[in-house]
């Protein structure tokens, strides 16, 4: 598994293992098996986790794996292990968050996850029309100088608001944000911004939901309802990146590129998003170990100009997705903000 360094003292697996299908709401967990299957992530090299204090049960998951990997493997070996996760208030806090809110929510997500300082957090926020966003910012900032927090990071802001931010002299480390084949916004003004400020990109998305996989190549165009809110949230993104029959036209690409490299569809999704400049890392969610050897072939594909230029012709007829990174999420009345859940910390 490749590693990356994204600040000189933080290095990262190039493919993290995502939790939010460990979350409330995706089905019975059992947790002995999720820990056993954390510990066999680790030990393969896929040693960053992410996870958020909106997933319910997940980052008390993962502390537990964090207590079992030491004992089991030591200290030197639990040093590798960074576990990402946010800081997400919610929508109906945001006119009247202050410093002593914030604290709380980080407190407890140091208790769940049994770590004194938490590696690396990422602040997501869900109106930017709602002023705060700055100030909140400047709170995490002070957490990390009082030891608290590692890394601050930011999730799904805009370009404008995160250069507000680095500009007011909060050290953003990374941003998370959807980056995939089918969603290009960041290449408008992010990756651009993102050089030029020293921060990674760390994204998820890469196979919308599913959708970039062998399981919907050849397949009739499903109709709404969908089965779960993932999959209706990336195929409004398959819409607009130009519809069904393009959508199919990119995964017979996808494929003929994935025979040649002896892999699968979404394995190659993702692999092509760390060919893409400050791009650090994939997230990949990830149920269980079923999945853990494609997921560490991520990082060994290497893609041939050949492969660039055969995925470049089939995207050449795609539409570009309207505005900025998360524009389309935000609009509440919009297509994609209607199905977003926007109070899900339940601030315990």
């Amino acid at each position: 598994m490749q590693r990356i360094a994204i600040a000189p003292d933080y290095e990262i697996s190039r493919v993290i293992r995502g939790g939010w299908q460990l979350a409330g709401g995706h089905g019975t967990v059992d947790g002995d098996t999720a820990v056993e299957d954390m510990i066999a992530f680790a030990d393969a090299g896929i040693t960053t986790f992410d996870c958020a204090d909106i997933y319910t049960g997940v980052e008390e998951l993962i502390g537990r794996f964090r207590l079992a990997y030491g004992n089991l493997r030591g200290a030197e070996a639990l040093s590798r292990i960074r576990v990402h996760t946010k800081f997400v208030p919610d929508l109906a806090v945001l006119p009247t968050i202050d410093k002593a809110y914030v604290e709380g929510v980080i407190d407890t997500s140091r208790k769940r996850l049994k770590i004194e300082t938490l590696d690396l957090v990422q602040f997501h926020w869900w109106a930017l029309d709602v002023p705060g966003w700055l100030e909140t910012a400047g709170w995490l900032k002070e957490l990390s100088e009082e030891g608290k927090i590692g890394k601050v990071s930011l999730t799904n802001f805009d370009a404008d608001h995160v250069a507000a931010i680095v500009d007011a002299g909060v050290p953003v480390a990374s941003l998370q944000l959807q980056y995939s084949l089918l969603d290009r916004r960041p290449e408008k003004r992010m990756v651009d911004l993102a050089r030029a400020k020293g921060f990674a990109l760390l994204c998820y998305g890469t196979v919308a939901g599913g959708f970039l996989s062998d399981r919907w190549l050849g397949e009739v165009e499903p109709e709404h309802p969908l089965e779960n809110r993932s999959l209706t949230k990336y195929k409004l993104i398959i819409d607009d990146f130009g519809g069904w029959d393009l959508f199919q036209s990119l995964l017979l690409t996808l494929r003929r590129i994935a025979d040649r490299h002896e892999t699968d569809i979404a394995t190659v999704a993702s692999a092509a998003m760390l060919t893409k400049p400050t791009v650090a890392a994939v997230i990949v969610g990830a149920r269980n170990r079923s999945h853990l050897p494609a997921n560490l072939a991520i990082s060994d594909i290497v893609l041939d100009d050949a492969d660039h230029a055969a995925l470049a012709a089939v995207l050449a007829d795609a539409r570009p997705l309207d505005g900025d990174v998360y524009a389309l999420e935000r609009d509440r009345t919009g297509r994609h903000g209607a199905i977003m859940k926007y109070n899900l910390n339940k601030g315990e």
